[in-house]
């Protein structure tokens, strides 16, 4: 049975309801600390089917992982150790760049890290809001709330992971009254996330039964979340509790129905979507028929990673090989030789990288180098020509692979790690993601874990969490210019602070 995190809705129907949030809620001259929510106060939440709408539009912002140009995962790629910036050239992105080299200021930090995620919250708040009024069944509103609350955690978790000091906003606010608001401190809104999160867990489904409901929230996505959150803040007990009930029985399929897929290719083909090692996934569509003109845009619903991570001007001078063909892309996140030469003799090399470089050195294609060329790409990603189509909109901006946000080999090796490396459970969970590929058991401790994880989770976004998370960062980065007591957060974006009451990050 397919389980959770499958929401057909949430897409590409979505945009039927993109075009209603987008005529109700606020303009571009409304997206710093301004709620999106005021004009609704008395003009909709008046029944069950205008609550799912705004259920849904809450839903939307998860695309910030991985849709548009400044999304999460190529971002954070950036700044880790396994990746450059890459692209056409070294101002291809200041906010990109510039987190790579760590030289981001706060004119060059990308505001879009701090917007998207609150108008995710404002479009939550609203929902916890409103919903108490709304006649509707009361079973269902409660799960409504549930994924009102677990989502808003979820935002504020990346806010407060990436930012540290950012205002605490549960309830609407005034437009008038926002430019009083002010920070709260990093453990006040740590410990909102979690009573949210704990506050859903019980309304939410143990599992999605319904097709039309995929990509929805459930226990188990919520648990992992708060696991998450738990073990940033170093809470490694709670942390390493909310994972095993997730996880159950390391390589059996546990009680939310999650079990690690037998092939770990198969994670990366595109039709591989809500498979049962998929905890909490973004939907994304090539049928929203985005261009340039409405890119990035609330109706902006293709996967924009492919697009940035593919090689650049890609051509097949060897049509009788059986190298796939690729779409070009930006080059964006070319994987550095260390990343490479410690995954050359894994099983996992192969669906992770793309080895242009030695493909090319044989003739049997070429590419334009960008910006920082290795020659390897993320081949997770990488876009291939069977995926190009003639449907309406721009086929860079419209493609339509799945990310997955948290998967469960992600959970094991972070339960392993919450469990500090030690201990049987540890050595299982370990023994567990190496086993899926056919690598023999090896000893558990931290590094071995961290090490599994920058091998198995490569180019997803993890590792420079990975790395702050464990006091590496100066060990790994200092030879890029990352420098301690600075850079472990981003600087607030200076259009935040204008006539504001915010104070800037220190050292920024």
């Amino acid at each position: 049975m397919k389980n959770i995190m499958k929401f057909k809705i949430y897409k590409f129907p979505l945009i039927a309801v993109v075009i209603l949030v987008t005529i109700l809620s606020c303009s571009e001259e409304y997206l710093e600390v301004k709620p999106e929510g005021v004009f609704l106060s008395d003009s909709y939440y008046l029944n069950e089917d205008q609550a799912y709408t705004g259920v849904v539009a809450a839903y939307d912002l998860l695309r910030k992982n991985s849709g548009g140009f400044e999304n999460m995962v190529t971002m954070m790629n950036a700044g880790s150790d396994d990746h450059y910036a890459g692209g056409g050239n070294s101002t291809d992105g200041a906010g990109i760049q510039s987190f790579s080299n760590y030289t981001l200021n706060q004119f060059e930090m990308p505001k879009s890290f701090w917007d998207d995620f609150y108008r995710g919250i404002f479009r939550s708040n609203m929902l916890t809001l409103k919903l108490p009024d709304v006649p509707m069944d009361e079973n269902l509103k409660a799960r409504f709330m549930g994924e009102a609350k677990a989502l808003r955690g979820y935002y504020y978790f990346n806010l407060v992971r990436l930012f540290k000091n950012v205002p605490l906003i549960t309830e609407t606010i005034l437009p008038s009254e926002m430019y009083n608001v002010v920070q709260a401190t990093p453990e006040e809104v740590y410990a909102q996330i979690e009573q949210d999160l704990l506050d859903a867990i019980p309304d939410l489904p143990i599992k999605i039964t319904n097709d039309a409901e995929w990509g929805r929230l459930t226990q188990g996505a919520a648990r992992a979340i708060l696991g998450k959150v738990y073990l940033e803040q170093g809470k490694k007990a709670p942390a390493a509790e909310q994972f095993a009930a997730v996880n159950g029985t390391p390589g059996q399929t546990s009680q939310y129905g999650y079990k690690l897929l037998d092939n770990f290719n198969d994670l990366w083909q595109i039709d591989s979507k809500y498979n049962t090692e998929s905890i909490l996934e973004v939907a994304h569509t090539n049928l929203a028929e985005t261009g340039w003109g409405n890119e990035y845009g609330d109706t902006d619903e293709g996967n924009l990673v492919n697009t940035m991570v593919g090689p650049r001007g890609f051509v097949d001078l060897d049509v009788n090989d059986n190298v796939p063909k690729y779409s070009s892309g930006w080059s964006f996140n070319p994987i550095i030789p260390e990343l490479y030469d410690l995954l050359k003799s894994d099983p996992r090399f192969e669906a992770t990288i793309l080895d242009l470089k030695t493909l090319s050195e044989e003739g049997k294609v070429s590419y334009t180098p960008g910006y920082q060329d290795t020659g390897y790409f993320i081949k997770k990603f990488a876009p291939t020509a069977d995926e190009e189509t003639e449907l309406l909109g721009d086929m860079w901006l419209n493609h339509r692979q799945n990310m997955y946000v948290i998967r469960l080999a992600d959970t094991y090796l972070l339960e392993a790690e919450a469990l500090g490396g030690t201990g049987a459970r540890a050595q299982a969970l370990l023994d567990a993601v190496r086993d899926r590929v056919g690598l023999p058991s090896i000893s558990v401790n931290l590094a071995a874990v961290l090490n599994e994880r920058r091998i198995e989770l490569a180019g997803e976004g993890h590792r420079w969490f990975d790395l702050r998370r464990n006091g590496l960062l100066q060990a790994k980065l200092g030879d890029r210019g990352f420098v301690s007591g600075t850079h472990e957060i981003f600087p607030i974006p200076y259009k935040e602070l204008e006539n504001t009451k915010l104070d800037q990050n220190p050292n920024y």
